[in-house]
C-alpha cells in the first residue's frame, strides 16, 4: 500500500493508502471514531467504524494519546465538510510513539506558557501556517533577485568593528586579536562585492543587542540586503516597490490555504502593485503635524509616527530624504541640500512600521573620512571599505529588508515573536 502526503490525497480517491503523522485531534459518536492526522503537509479526517475493524484497532483509536505518532492505513473519499475536502475510512492504525498528557490543549493558555513550550506549539495549524508563509516569502526573495540578474553573496557574521555604531553590538572573544562582533548588516561588505559583480544580495541572520520590547523588535533576525553599482535613489525605491511587488502577490497566489488559517484579510495586501507612493520626510513631518502629533524636525520617525504617516495609504508608502544627523555615515548627502541623507524607508500599512531601510551610498573617499569622524568610529576598520572609494568608485545603492517584519506584516500578527520558530528577545533566549 502507497504511502502517501496528506496534500496528494486528490490524486488517490477510491484507493487504499498508508499515511504518517501525528494526532492533532479526536471526537467520538457510538460506534465512530474520528481521528484527525497532520503531517506537516496537512490535516485529514480517518474515521474508525467498529463494525469495519478490529476489536483492538477500535480501542487504540479510543484510547490514543493528542500528538501521538501514528500510522494510519484506510481509503480515501471525497468528503467536503472534511479538512481538505477528503477523508479516509480507516483499514488500520499503528502507534509509532506514544503521546501522553500533551500539555497545549485546545484550551486558552497564556503567551508565556506557550513561548516556553515553544517547540511544541510550532504543531499548532496557525503557528505551522505561519511557518510555510515564511518559507514562500524567502523562496519569493530569492526567486526574485536571481531571476533579475542578481547574485548571492555570503557576508561574514563575525565582524571586527560596527557598521551603524557601537551601541548595539554582541560582542565576543576572538582568540588573540580582541573582541570581534556578530554582525548588524552585511552591507559594507555587499558593497564590496557589488563592486566587483555589478548586482547582489546577501541573506542571513543579523544581531542587534537592541534594547527594546516591542512587538517590532527581535535581537537575532534574518535580513536580505540586495546592493547595486551605478544606482542613485530613485533606482534605489524602483527595485523596493517591485521586489515588494513581486514577494507579497507570489504570497497571495501560492499561500491562499495558510492566510485563511490565519484569518488574515488581504485587501491590503492586494493593492501592493508598483508604483508605491513616495514622500519626503518633509512631507512625512507635515503629515504628523497635520495629526496633531507635537513633532521636531530633525528627530527620526519612532513607531508610532510611523503608523500615523503609513494609515494616509492603502498601500506601503515610501519616505526619503531624512535628516543626516539621524542617518549611518555611509549615506550619501543629498547635493541640493547637504542637510539630507538619500535615503530611504518603507512603511508598511497597518501599524507595521518600517520593513526597508536603505540609501544611496556615499561613494566619495574624502566625504566619507570625514563620516566616519563625525560618528567617532575608528577608521582603522573601515580602510578596506574606504579602498571601494580608492580604487574606482561609483554611485550605489542598496536597501535591507527585515525577513520577520515582513511574515508578520503578510500574516497579520499581533507580535514578532511568532514569525520565527525560536524567537530570541531580550528576555529570552530558551528554547
Amino acid at each position: 500500500m502507497q504511502k502517501i502526503l496528506v496534500k496528494d490525497l486528490s490524486e488517490y480517491v477510491g484507493k487504499e493508502v498508508t499515511l504518517s503523522g501525528w494526532l492533532y485531534n479526536k471526537r467520538s459518536s457510538g460506534k465512530l471514531k474520528f481521528l484527525l492526522l497532520r503531517d506537516g503537509s496537512g490535516i485529514v479526517q480517518c474515521v474508525y467504524f467498529k463494525g469495519n475493524v478490529s476489536e483492538e484497532i477500535f480501542e487504540i483509536a479510543d484510547k490514543i494519546g493528542q500528538e501521538s505518532s501514528i500510522e494510519i492505513k484506510g481509503k480515501v473519499k471525497a468528503e467536503p465538510r472534511s479538512p481538505g475536502g477528503y477523508e479516509l475510512d480507516g483499514i488500520d492504525l499503528k502507534v509509532i510513539g506514544e503521546s501522553k498528557d500533551y500539555p497545549i490543549t485546545p484550551k486558552d493558555h497564556g503567551i508565556e506558557f506557550l513561548m516556553d513550550h515553544r517547540h511544541l506549539w510550532l504543531r499548532s495549524s496557525k503557528q505551522s501556517s505561519i511557518l510555510k508563509v515564511r518559507a514562500r516569502i524567502v523562496k519569493a526573495i530569492r526567486d526574485f533577485f536571481d531571476n533579475n540578474g542578481f547574485i548571492l553573496v555570503d557576508t561574514p557574521i563575525l565582524t571586527p568593528a560596527a557598521c551603524e555604531g557601537t551601541s548595539t553590538l554582541f560582542a565576543t572573544d576572538y582568540f588573540d586579536l580582541g573582541q570581534a562582533y556578530l554582525t548588524q548588516s552585511g552591507q559594507l561588505y555587499a558593497e564590496a562585492n557589488a563592486m566587483a559583480l555589478g548586482k547582489v544580495y546577501n541573506f542571513g541572520p543579523t544581531f542587534r543587542a537592541e534594547k527594546s520590547k516591542t512587538r517590532r523588535h527581535l535581537t537575532e533576525f534574518w535580513m536580505v540586503e540586495p546592493e547595486v553599482a551605478f544606482a542613485d535613489l530613485n533606482d534605489n525605491m524602483n527595485l523596493a516597490e517591485q521586489f515588494l511587488e513581486y514577494v507579497v502577490q507570489t504570497v497571495l497566489k501560492d499561500c491562499e490555504t495558510e492566510l485563511k488559517t490565519l484569518e488574515r484579510d488581504t485587501s491590503f495586501l492586494k493593492n501592493i502593485k508598483a508604483p508605491l507612493p513616495r514622500i519626503t520626510y518633509d512631507e512625512a513631518v507635515k503629515i504628523l503635524k497635520d495629526n496633531g502629533v507635537d513633532f521636531e524636525w530633525g528627530n527620526d520617525l519612532g513607531g508610532a509616527d510611523e503608523t500615523i504617516i503609513s494609515n494616509q495609504f492603502d498601500r506601503p508608502v515610501m519616505v526619503h530624504r531624512y535628516p543626516a544627523a539621524v542617518k549611518a555615515f555611509y549615506m550619501k548627502r543629498d547635493p541640493e541640500n547637504p542637510k539630507l541623507a538619500l535615503a530611504l524607508d518603507v512603511l508598511a500599512p497597518e501599524g507595521y512600521g518600517e520593513i526597508i531601510g536603505g540609501s544611496q551610498r556615499e561613494d566619495s573617499l574624502d566625504l566619507l573620512i570625514e563620516r566616519i569622524k563625525e560618528h567617532k568610529l575608528p577608521q582603522k576598520y573601515f580602510e578596506w571599505y574606504l579602498d571601494l572609494r580608492r580604487y574606482g568608485s561609483v554611485p550605489h545603492s542598496g536597501f535591507g529588508l527585515g525577513l520577520e517584519r515582513t511574515v508578520s506584516w503578510i500574516c497579520g500578527l499581533d507580535h514578532i515573536r511568532e514569525t520565527i520558530p525560536f524567537p530570541r528577545m531580550i528576555y529570552r533566549n530558551t528554547p
